[in-house]
């Protein structure tokens, strides 16, 4: 039987002098992520109620719905802020018309009512919902509702943020520990590359930025992570067998002797995110992007800014890279 493998495709001893681009690398990286702080600064995050608080409700009309119709009637019943948009449905969904999410802004909450606002907000919603919009009935066309109120938002938006800040630094304390410091370094300045990326991505597209994508970019933290360790594992090894060899030729040749490993774990980690991406319906969407994003982002620099760091970062053969051999 002939072998069809993709390894079969992949050179078996592959000489990509990465390192000699990593100049053109860190330039297009610090163009990449001063971009990133701009639109930050300037567009900012499209977050989602778990950050900004209020409610959410998804219903089904009962067919084709009129989109103007509904934000009609959501600005006659007191929510002229109120977002309107139209979900496909699933695959496998046996009613083929789109689904609607009506996002309605937080609503100002005192002493007395405290959360309990964004539940009357909800209930008005609905009570206008039925009496305006023909084919539409509670509970039946009710298929999910959220609200939250503006402590909780805060909260949420504060434990988010606190969660990727300990991840990076615990990898560094993990890294510094089972390297030298510069490994340690290096490895967080990568993944601070990858989150501040992400961030810009989802800036740009303005694609909903809510708690799941706080567990994708933990997620993707992971992720770089082990791709960073990979090379840095090789890069100590061929430290300690080339004595002589240059510090850059000692880094490409640890990226390259780790890029087949590299190339058919991003591969296969990617058949699943795209399969999650257009199968996985309207919920999983952000989530999935997020994650095909990260996996290119963190495979690049895993090569282009971990690896090159340690030359900037002076890293020397010292006691915990071993002994080493002439090259």
């Amino acid at each position: 039987m002939k072998d069809i493998s993709l390894v079969r495709f992949l050179p078996k001893e592959p000489k990509v002098p990465f390192i000699n681009l990593r100049m053109i690398a860190g330039a297009l990286s610090v163009l990449a992520i001063i971009a990133s702080i701009f639109l930050f600064t300037t567009r900012g995050l499209n977050y989602g109620i778990d950050f900004t608080g209020g409610t959410v409700i998804e219903i089904d009309t009962g067919g084709e719905p009129d989109l103007a119709e509904i934000r009609s009637v959501m600005a006659d019943a007191g929510f002229p802020g109120a977002t309107v948009q139209g979900i496909a449905p699933s695959t496998t969904a046996i009613k083929p018309h789109d689904l609607v999410r009506i996002g309605i802004p937080l609503q100002p909450e005192s002493d007395e009512t405290g959360a309990t606002a964004q539940q009357e907000a909800m209930q008005k919603a609905q009570a206008a919902l039925v009496e305006n919009i023909e084919g539409f009935v509670v509970p039946d066309g009710i298929r999910s509702q959220e609200s939250v109120g503006s402590q909780v938002s805060g909260e949420l938006r504060t434990k988010g943020a606190l969660a990727v800040g300990l991840a990076l630094f615990m990898v560094l304390a993990y890294i510094w520990f089972r390297f030298e410091w510069q490994f340690g370094l290096g490895a967080v300045l990568a993944l601070f590359h990858d989150v501040i990326l992400t961030i810009g991505i989802f800036s740009l597209t303005q694609i909903e930025f809510n708690l799941s994508i706080i567990a994708a970019i933990l997620t993707i933290v992971g992720y770089s992570l082990n791709d960073t360790v990979i090379v840095y594992d090789r890069v100590r090894e061929n430290l300690r067998k080339y004595k002589k060899m240059p510090m850059p030729d000692v880094l490409n040749l640890s990226i390259n002797d780790t890029l087949s490993r590299t190339i058919l774990t991003s591969f296969t980690t990617l058949l699943a995110l795209f399969a999650l991406y257009f199968l996985g319906g309207d919920g999983l969407r952000g989530f999935s992007f997020a994650m095909i994003w990260g996996v290119f982002v963190g495979t690049y620099s895993s090569i282009f800014v971990a690896s090159p760091l340690l030359i900037l970062l002076n890293l020397k053969r010292g006691v915990n890279t071993g002994n080493a051999q002439e090259a």
